[in-house]
């Protein structure tokens, strides 16, 4: 059993990277679509002032400390989450699992070119990966049910769902059980890292927990957002039940 870690609702899986890819192709062998939720302190501050975004993100099967700012509170309350689980690495992890098995995946994401150009980047990089639909994600409402039954005639069995927070969450809650896949995942940016028009943070910023002030320096128009950090610390620390075990 996966012990869970409560944080402002959001009720985040204590598990490692290792841990999350064998549950995961443990999930490819299924049937069900197992869905991945990837919070950050910004979806966290969200969910406190916002109870029903909370429950629907624990409503996913599987949610991550995708955010440095969870990792850093649960030390904070002796409650310490194990490590940082992004949806990048796990949207990496997954395209390598290509090599060892045929990987059948569909990515719904970004602006319109982009898919297309992460899939073509894939093939090339990732053996055994088939990248078997793509599609932008700009869509109304009216266009989802031709979405779906885009993503179910493709056969994928691995889902990116790239819309940003909260659209790519409220995409899997409200189709979690028309689509026939096996995984889905929110992964914000990972099409755009992987079409090769954006950039993760270098490794050092990584490793001194400064991936957000990389962000800020590449985009200053993020500085709003990125007031949401500080902002979460300083509630971790006025609120006694801010963090606690589920």
């Amino acid at each position: 059993m996966i012990k869970k870690i409560d944080i402002f609702g959001i009720k985040i899986d204590n598990v490692s990277l290792d841990q999350t890819m064998e549950l995961l192709q443990e999930k490819l062998q299924g049937q069900e679509l197992f869905t991945i939720a990837t919070p950050n302190t910004e979806i966290a501050m969200e969910a406190k002032e916002n109870p029903d975004f909370a429950r629907l993100i624990n409503s996913f099967d599987l949610v991550v400390a995708d955010g440095i700012g969870l990792i850093k509170a649960s030390q904070m309350k002796k409650i310490p989450l194990k490590e940082r689980v992004t949806g990048f690495d796990i949207s990496m992890e997954l395209l390598k699992l290509g090599a060892t098995r045929p990987l059948k995946l569909f990515i719904l994401a970004s602006k319109e070119g982009r898919s297309q150009r992460a899939a073509d980047n894939i093939h090339k990089t990732y053996a055994g990966v088939q990248v078997v639909g793509n599609r932008n994600g700009y869509f109304s409402l009216d266009e989802e049910d031709q979405i779906i039954d885009q993503i179910n005639a493709s056969q994928a069995e691995v889902i990116f769902v790239g819309l940003g927070f909260p659209k790519q969450e409220e995409f899997i809650a409200r189709n979690r059980k028309r689509l026939k896949g096996k995984i889905i995942i929110g992964n914000g940016g990972v099409t755009d890292i992987l079409a090769g028009v954006s950039k993760r943070a270098p490794d050092i910023f990584i490793k001194l927990h400064l991936e957000w002030f990389y962000r800020l320096l590449k985009e200053p128009t993020r500085f709003k957002r990125q007031l949401a950090l500080p902002k979460f610390i300083i509630e971790v620390l006025v609120n006694k039940d801010s963090v606690k075990e589920a």
